[in-house]
């Protein structure tokens, strides 16, 4: 099934607490027999210690030119229906400083037989490249674009919180950790950074933070993070991130997530997994409430109107191509956090149950996304 779609799809979905989404068509019972491994967790060797030096385990980085997947740039739309009410993308935005973005792909592996995808796994490196070309491609301004092939967790991980799952998703994250290391022994030390992810991405971009980043003189260094398509709660979450939300376009070291249904919405069963997960001081979240940035304002808990919208990317039939349309949907942050977009755009068949768009978080928002990173590094000054 993910031949049929473009950047971001994945035969079924890539969301990192998917399982929630899924039992609206299954049962419980169905849906771990289809995705979560059967066998017990094989512990992954480490990897050594320069694996990361090596060009070959990144997706983007420095130095790929022309088949570099997040430097591809989508065309708008030749013929566009109505452009009297979009607001014209700017001819070409001032480029920032230098910067570079370290991206986290989200979940491209959803076999059974193991808990972690290998590095030489064929087609798990083939849909994560797609997912970097569709989502790392807003960031496409810096300087420096890298992000990292690791030995993610598979899907039906994320459907069951038994010890096997658990120990998966730590192996991931310690591969995308070593990858972080090298990115910063790498890049211009001068220079802001900008951390991004989406799902299964995200929830590793999150450690990330509370574990290298946060209370460090690196946090000073970041200029913005993106950590799309997972809830953060702002009581259970964020007081570990030491970073505060997004509250105005120019702001800098801040951070941007959102979670996009169409409506009507039905996020019962994402708020229902929420309520029930433990947040990063220990704690239930219970109803706490979710961190939500609208991605055309820029601000936190705002609301936007279609003729705000820079352009969004929207798939053709294949893997090769979509055009960014102006115009689209609107955004606005409902009083759950949410980031509700208004009637259901056609974007291809990877919408979920209850009219949730995750697989297009980012795709709904690409151009708005690329003029908001280019604001905040530009607002960013190197802390003394």
């Amino acid at each position: 099934m993910a031949r049929k779609f473009l950047y971001f799809i994945a035969f079924l979905i890539v969301l990192v607490i998917a399982g929630a989404f899924v039992l609206n068509i299954w049962s419980k019972e169905l849906t771990r027999l289809a995705f979560v491994p059967s066998g017990r967790f094989v512990e992954q060797s480490p990897l050594a210690s320069n694996a990361y030096q090596d060009p070959a385990m990144w997706l983007s980085r420095p130095g790929m030119g022309v088949s570099d997947p997040a430097r591809w740039q989508p065309a708008f739309e030749e013929a566009e229906t109505d452009q009297s009410t979009a607001t014209p993308a700017p001819a070409d935005e001032a480029k920032p400083r230098d910067f570079a973005v370290f991206f986290v792909h989200p979940t491209s592996f959803l076999d059974r037989d193991r808990w972690n995808a290998s590095l030489d796994d064929a087609e798990a490196n083939r849909v994560a490249n797609v997912y970097v070309k569709g989502m790392a491609s807003p960031f496409n301004q810096a300087s420096e674009i890298w992000a990292p092939r690791y030995r993610q967790a598979t899907f039906g991980a994320f459907l069951t919180d038994s010890a096997e799952a658990t120990k998966a998703i730590d192996a991931a994250y310690r591969d995308v950790r070593d990858a972080f290391r090298v990115f910063l022994a790498s890049v211009d030390p001068d220079d802001p950074i900008v951390l991004a992810g989406h799902s299964q991405g995200s929830l590793h971009l999150l450690r990330l933070i509370r574990e290298e980043v946060n209370g460090k003189p690196l946090a000073g260094r970041v200029a913005a993070v993106y950590a799309v398509g997972w809830p953060i709660s702002l009581e259970n979450d964020l007081p570990s991130l030491g970073l505060p939300p997004c509250a105005s376009a120019d702001q800098a070291g801040c951070m941007m997530s959102w979670s996009s249904y169409a409506e009507p919405a039905d996020p019962e069963p994402l708020l229902e997994t929420y309520r029930e997960s433990i947040g990063f001081d220990g704690q239930p979240r219970g109803d706490s409430a979710i961190l939500c940035t609208n991605p055309l304002t820029g601000a936190v808990r705002d609301e936007g109107t279609a003729d705000l919208n820079l352009g969004t990317l929207v798939p053709h039939e294949g893997l090769e191509n979509g055009t960014l349309v102006r115009g689209l949907v609107p955004a606005r942050c409902d009083e759950r956090g949410l980031l509700l977009i208004g009637d259901p755009p056609e974007m291809g068949n990877a919408v979920l149950p209850g009219n949730n768009y995750h697989v297009y978080d980012i795709p709904l928002f690409w151009s708005n996304l690329r003029a908001d990173v280019g604001r905040r590094v530009s607002a960013w000054t190197m802390p003394r």
